[in-house]
């Protein structure tokens, strides 16, 4: 395997700009080849790439043909979910690593049918979830198992949002049941889902119920999920195509909470923060003050497009995990449970909000 791993991008997703530049500041790899259904259109995409983050890069007519090529060691796709369990076993069978968008697959048998591939050739399968990489949850993780900052943990929540135009109903594939057919869940929840398997460290949850709030066309576009784990420990999400852009996450335990307002796309700025409060109610007399004794803790962590930021540090851990000649079972594993959990969810919501249990 050569030191600097060779990328292959299949389609002209618009999330694959900024992960061509996150490969290109990676360090150890480089986008060689693009590839579309249309050659002038992966042209065109090399070219407007190249300005920001100029690559030796050749345009491919078909996924077919970027697969087949020697040249190429893993691949990054950003397919519509409905088309991507063809073409995560074409790259798999072609004996690509695969980085592959979320949600990950239609349905769980599905995925399964994809791992099953990926193990089949021993080729490595990640889902791009960027916050997975972040420096700021190793940091996270310390200040929760300190035993003092937030206890025990309790309850996880969290929301993730955008306010879509009309237009986007109609024009956007997110809003189109054949090709993204868990809508907003897929799209924005997978997060929140991701988020809250992370706090409880890959445990699933027993049960979990969804609620539909909102769709178009048999498309969810908001939607609210509640999760039961292990030791009594429960999760509320929240996520949306109506609501203006939040994406804010807290963790509560008998001691404190923890909180983070941009768990997902981090704000702008050369550090990723987080807080803690241990508030506490003192009462004297008359007067009943709740005090807020504050906690910032902070990594240095650019939020985007920058050799630090987590999208950077996404692809640099998965080209060095193929450089290792090693497969790592733990990220499949990441994007199993999350496909049950939502999957569940959604079930869940089509039947009128009935317990799921996992």
């Amino acid at each position: 395997m050569a030191k600097t791993t060779r990328w292959g991008i299949l389609s002209t997703a618009q999330i694959g700009r900024k992960n061509w530049k996150a490969i290109h500041n990676s360090g150890n790899g480089t986008v060689v080849a693009v590839a579309s259904r249309n050659l002038k259109a992966a042209q065109q995409f090399i070219d407007g790439c190249r300005r920001d983050a100029p690559m030796d890069t050749k345009a491919f007519g078909s996924y077919a043909e970027l697969l087949a090529s020697p040249e190429i060691d893993a691949v990054y796709i950003p397919l519509p979910t409905g088309l991507r369990k063809e073409w995560v076993i074409r790259a798999a069978d072609a004996g690509k690593h695969i980085l592959c968008e979320k949600p990950c697959a239609v349905s769980v048998a599905d995925l399964r049918e994809m791992l099953e591939a990926c193990r089949r050739n021993r080729v490595q399968f990640m889902d791009g979830v960027m916050f997975m990489h972040s420096r700021r949850l190793e940091r996270m993780r310390e200040v929760l198992n300190d035993g003092a900052s937030v206890g025990k943990i309790r309850r996880i929540t969290s929301a993730f949002s955008f306010c879509a135009p009309d237009e986007f109903y109609s024009a956007n594939i997110r809003a189109q049941r054949e090709l993204e057919p868990a809508g907003c869940l897929g799209d924005l929840g997978w997060y929140c889902l991701r988020f809250a398997l992370w706090v409880m460290q890959g445990r699933l949850p027993q049960s979990v119920t969804g609620r539909m709030l909102r769709e178009v066309k048999g498309v969810p576009v908001e939607f609210s999920g509640e999760l039961i784990f292990p030791d009594d420990v429960s999760s509320g999400f929240y996520c949306s195509f109506v609501t203006h852009n939040e994406e804010w996450a807290q963790i509560s335990g008998n001691k404190g909470y923890l909180q983070l307002l941009d768990f997902v796309a981090p704000f702008f700025g050369n550090e990723l923060a987080f807080r803690v409060n241990n508030a506490i109610h003192n009462v004297s007399g008359c007067d009943f003050n709740m005090e807020a004794h504050w906690q910032h803790f902070a990594v240095a962590e650019y939020g985007n497009s920058h050799s630090t930021a987590q999208e950077t540090n996404m692809f640099r851990n998965f080209a060095a995990q193929i450089q290792s000649a090693k497969v790592a079972e733990e990220w499949p594993d990441w994007a199993l449970k999350t496909q049950q959990m939502m999957e569940a969810c959604l079930t869940s919501a089509r039947q009128g909000g009935r317990e799921i249990s996992l």
